[in-house]
């Protein structure tokens, strides 16, 4: 008879090794144990692959050597072979047919079914016990829609009065807290501000024409021969000039070279006397001297309009007046409302940029001046003021009585004023309006299952209100508060 071997392996559990069971198509089915590999399977799970393979119409057999497998396989009659070559030679006992067990009948229970009561007793049909019970359910529906229908809206207005205090305040920048005392941190704000600006240009100066040219004389002072390039850079104590040529002068001591100088730079400057260019700039001073024989001369200059020293203050002037506006304007937009900016505190943190159109010396009729300044100014921040406020009229708060939400104004009394130490000082006013307190529950408590007109009456006589309590019931038609707590809701203003 053709037999299914199925190869157990460590990791198959009951599900796996089931699933395996319904692919089989044979007759017999058998489960070969592995002999050094641990199977998590229970009698328990053998007993449902047992069912499993009798429901697929199979008989299911074991391969194993271990006694508790056996053990367990023999007692639910499911055969245990050594190998596979045994279980497939042998013959397979069949398996044992599970009798059920038959039931005797229960005589007598005809006689009994007639020994019980046939009608309900009298009373419960009785049309009063009826109409009873009846109003009895009605009732509590009533009553339950009296306690959790009906809502009630208190609407009071308790009294209330103003609250005010003046309070002396001082900013400093060594303070990073607010203290009741009065102090509150100085914060600073910066800003970087541009302006350009143009002055029509007042000043004279020259402008150089031509630059003075001449001729000195070079001396050996060693016993080697110097050469002296283009471009030697000589000076007197007014001028520098630049050989335009280059020269060897021979070796010995006094000996003597003759080069042609231009000066450095345009107009009079370069004209000087003879025999005051006497110093060579550099190494070739070690080894040479120098002096002009004769006078150099040919600088000339003509008369032009220059910026002067005054045209560029004024014009930076301008332009720092101008960016200051500038910057005033921008900072107030920028302060959150409520802070208090101190534009006494005003000044340039840096300047990030200077830039003339005309270099010194330029000629020219106008002048314009670009700028990049940083501003810096120190404020007061709204919630540092507000924080202090606070601190000052709850000291001072009179009993029974709460502050109401949003009714806070400061307001500068003096002109601040700023100290030697870089701190703030001046003196504010604050207001705000308070509330008596209205404790909700002993309202609740006093008007729970009442009428509304008498818990009007009760409210305005037992409570300090400024105006007459209103009382709105839902449904409009019901003219009685609530009972339950919950449904009564109390509203202040």
């Amino acid at each position: 008879m053709k037999t299914q071997i199925i190869t157990l392996e460590s990791h198959d559990d009951l599900i796996s090794v089931r699933d395996r069971l319904s692919w089989a198509k044979t007759p017999r089915i058998l489960l070969v144990w592995p002999k050094y590999e641990r199977i998590t399977l229970r009698q328990v799970d053998l007993r449902v692959l047992q069912r499993h393979a009798s429901s697929l119409g199979a008989q299911l057999g074991l391969v194993t050597r271990q006694r508790r497998v056996r053990e367990d396989a023999e007692s639910l009659g499911i055969p245990v072979f050594e190998s596979t070559g045994q279980a497939q030679r042998v013959a397979w006992p069949k398996p044992r047919r599970r009798r059920l067990p038959r039931h005797t009948p229960v005589k007598g229970l005809r006689e009994k079914r007639n020994q019980l009561p046939a009608a309900e007793e009298a009373w419960r049909s009785h049309p009063a016990v009826r109409v009873g019970a009846f109003a009895m359910g009605v009732l509590a529906v009533l009553v339950l829609v009296a306690l959790f229908i009906p809502r009630a809206s208190v609407q009071l207005t308790p009294v209330s009065k103003t609250q005010s205090v003046s309070l002396p305040v001082v900013a400093s920048p060594s303070v990073d807290a607010v203290f009741i005392t009065g102090s509150v941190p100085l914060r600073e704000k910066r800003i970087v501000v541009e302006g350009t600006q143009t002055v029509i240009v007042t000043g004279e100066g020259v402008i150089p024409q031509s630059k003075a040219k001449g001729a000195v004389e070079f001396r050996n002072l060693t016993q080697q021969k110097v050469t002296v390039p283009a471009g030697t850079v000589v000076q007197s104590e007014t001028a520098r000039f630049v050989t335009t040529e280059e020269g060897v002068v021979d070796a010995g001591v006094g000996k003597k070279l003759v080069l042609t100088i231009e000066a450095v730079d345009g107009g009079l400057v370069g004209n000087v006397d003879a025999e005051t260019i006497n110093v060579i700039e550099g190494r070739l001073g070690l080894s040479l001297s120098v002096i002009n024989p004769e006078p150099v001369t040919g600088g000339r200059e003509l008369p032009s309009v220059q910026a002067s020293d005054d045209d560029r203050a004024r014009v930076k002037e301008l332009v720092m007046k101008m960016m200051e506006e500038d910057a005033r304007e921008k900072l107030k937009g920028e302060v959150g409302p409520g802070d208090m900016l101190f534009e006494k505190t005003m000044r340039v943190s840096q300047i990030l940029l200077e830039e003339y159109n005309l270099p010194p010396g330029a000629a020219g009729t106008k002048l314009t001046l670009s700028m990049r300044v940083e501003f810096s100014v120190h404020y007061a921040d709204a919630s540092d003021l507000s924080e202090l406020a606070a601190l000052a009229m709850n000291a001072s708060l009179p009993l029974g009585f709460s502050p109401a939400s949003g009714s806070l104004t400061i307001k500068p009394v003096t002109t601040p004023l700023v100290a030697s130490d870089g701190s703030v000082r001046w003196t504010m006013r604050v207001e705000r309006r308070i509330v008596q307190q209205v404790d909700s529950t002993q309202v609740t408590s006093l008007i729970q299952g009442r009428g509304v007109r008498a818990a009007q009456s009760l409210l305005d006589e037992t409570l300090p209100l400024a105006n007459a309590p209103v009382i709105t019931v839902s449904p409009s038609w019901w003219q009685w508060i609530p009972i339950v707590p919950f449904r009564i809701s109390v509203v202040t203003e």
